[in-house]
């Protein structure tokens, strides 16, 4: 997300480079003969690429609790087809993913609909995972302690017995706005008690501002707009792929080598419509999908959060804050263009 620019304005400057890029500078002098694109290519095949792909606000992000209720389902059509395609290219594709459930998405005036829990059960029928992100999307820093523990047991009450009939227990839990506790009494209290009940933490080290362009897109939709469509599909998978850079560079330079990252998306038509796309771009720079089960197996993931801040920030600009770094190593974040920005109509920080 472009997170610093909601606190101090628009982070400029090319990307940081990694210890390795620097190493294979040295390498270059050393090696006069080798040609520098075959050096690049031996340490760019060296480094394992592994991602875990995850999805927020299930079953759909758009998705109204306090529409009327009409005669024949609450899903509209156009949503219907977008999250089908959504699991379609996710199973297409042969990727690990799971989604993170606000349960009370699946409610229209307190009342449970059929044809919203369907979705959950598409993603399950199709091997995906599903976890926990509070029935009303509740922000902890908002609501405190004792209204967000009751928040996510309102989820629970629904995730619970939709995963036993596949004979699975939710695992998994994710905080809205990636906002851990305002103290670290909060936090320790949040732990003690998301372990109480079987959950685990789902990180996330891949932020970015995927919530932007879908806004845009979704006006380019509404306005049967389909240049604008094309536009905003052609510059999002290049974002995406920015960001992933981003992040793995930034894995680099902090822990010494590239980290099995967690990367957080939303259930959005933009990404229905670009996944087979990111996906291709990925594979074509030597990632492996995995669950984010294996990812989080990685030594760097039981580094301690003390992050209390309201940042919607990656992990691993968590880990490097209580690492002491400087403002110099979160440098160079991809930001959103001004004009999907100005497009989607939402307040972010100036380009």
């Amino acid at each position: 997300m472009d997170w610093l620019k909601h606190a101090s304005g628009t982070v400029s400057g090319e990307n940081m480079k990694g210890p390795l890029h620097f190493a294979c500078i040295a390498l270059m002098c050393l090696l006069p003969a080798a040609p520098m694109a075959a050096q690049t290519a031996t340490a760019t095949a060296s480094l394992d690429r592994r991602i875990a792909i995850t999805f927020d606000d299930l079953p759909w992000a758009s998705l109204d609790p306090n529409t009327p209720l009409p005669a024949q389902g609450t899903v509209p059509p156009r949503i219907a087809a977008e999250s089908a395609r959504l699991v379609q290219a996710i199973e297409a594709a042969g990727t690990p993913a799971i989604g993170f459930v606000n349960s009370a998405r699946l409610l229209v005036r307190g009342q449970p609909q059929p044809d919203r829990t369907a979705i959950l059960d598409a993603w399950l029928d199709a091997g995906l995972e599903l976890g926990n992100h509070t029935a009303t999307h509740a922000d902890l820093h908002a609501v405190g302690v004792q209204a967000y523990e009751d928040d996510i047991l309102a989820c629970d009450r629904v995730l619970r017995p939709l995963l036993a009939k596949r004979d699975h227990e939710p695992q998994w839990f994710r905080h809205p706005y990636l906002r851990t506790g305002r103290t670290l009494e909060d936090k320790a209290a949040m732990d003690v008690f998301l372990a109480a009940h079987g959950y685990r933490i789902a990180p996330v080290t891949i932020t970015d501002s995927d919530w932007i362009w879908a806004a845009a897109y979704a006006k380019a939709l509404d306005g049967g707009d389909a240049a604008t469509q094309a536009k905003l599909r052609a510059q999002y998978v290049p974002y995406l792929l920015r960001m992933v850079n981003y992040f793995e560079h930034r894995s680099i330079k902090l822990l010494g080598y590239a980290l099995p990252q967690v990367m957080l998306l939303h259930a959005n038509a933009l990404n229905a419509d670009t996944y087979p796309d990111f996906v291709a771009g990925l594979r074509a720079r030597g990632y492996r999908f995995v669950g984010i089960d294996e990812a989080m197996r990685d030594p760097a993931y039981r580094r301690a959060d003390e992050f209390t801040s309201a940042l919607s920030t990656s992990w691993i600009h968590r880990w490097a804050i209580a690492a002491g770094k400087s403002w110099k190593f979160y440098g160079g974040e991809p930001t959103s263009p001004k004009w999907v920005v100005d497009l989607a109509g939402v307040p972010i920080g100036p380009e």
